[in-house]
């Protein structure tokens, strides 16, 4: 018997080496990101653009100078529905003054089923995929539903990891920052 061996080239083994190191750097970015921990109060919020559903650009660097409620949503997810009148509700009390921002972001989910949780539920704040999840990363967010909201000067004011339970949880936030100028 006689083997058949086939001379293996110089190609296959450059891209196959290539692979595995971009392999690795993804994992090293991950485990970096898991070992800073989730954001916290007094940081700087990432810089972000999120395009929303609707084709409108919007720039975190824009956001300064209002109260920014950023929550990370995907439709799958039970908690995000029981949060999701909520949130509606504390948008409309806030809508009117110009000064407070909401921003849905759509964690792993697709479009249409975004757009029917969207629509079921009302919401009238603009929402956006977070493609590719660039946005979540840069949060290190850990889950579904996670709140982020950003006060006037572009910092982490505070940050809710699951869902918010009523509008007054969300409103007393969202007051306090407003109150400190």
């Amino acid at each position: 018997m006689t083997e058949d061996k086939r001379p293996v080239s110089i190609l296959g083994r450059v891209l196959a080496w290539g692979l595995l190191l971009a392999l690795l750097a993804l994992v090293a970015v991950q485990l970096r990101s898991s070992l800073q921990g989730i954001l916290t109060r007094g940081e700087q919020a990432p810089a972000f653009t999120l395009t929303t559903f609707d084709g409108q650009t919007i720039r975190s660097e824009e956001l300064l100078g209002k109260v920014v409620v950023l929550n990370i949503w995907a439709s799958w997810c039970a908690p995000c529905i029981e949060e999701a009148a909520h949130l509606e509700q504390a948008w409309q009390h806030y809508q009117e003054r110009g000064d407070v921002v909401f921003l849905g972001l759509a964690y792993v989910d697709t479009e249409k089923e975004s757009l029917a949780f969207i629509e079921e539920h009302n919401i009238s704040y603009l929402n956006g995929p977070d493609l590719g999840t660039t946005i979540y990363m840069a949060f290190r967010a850990r889950g579904v539903p996670e709140t982020f909201v950003i006060n006037k000067y572009g910092e982490i004011a505070s940050v809710k990891i699951g869902p918010y339970l009523s509008i007054e949880e969300i409103t007393t936030v969202v007051d306090r920052l407003l109150e400190l100028d």
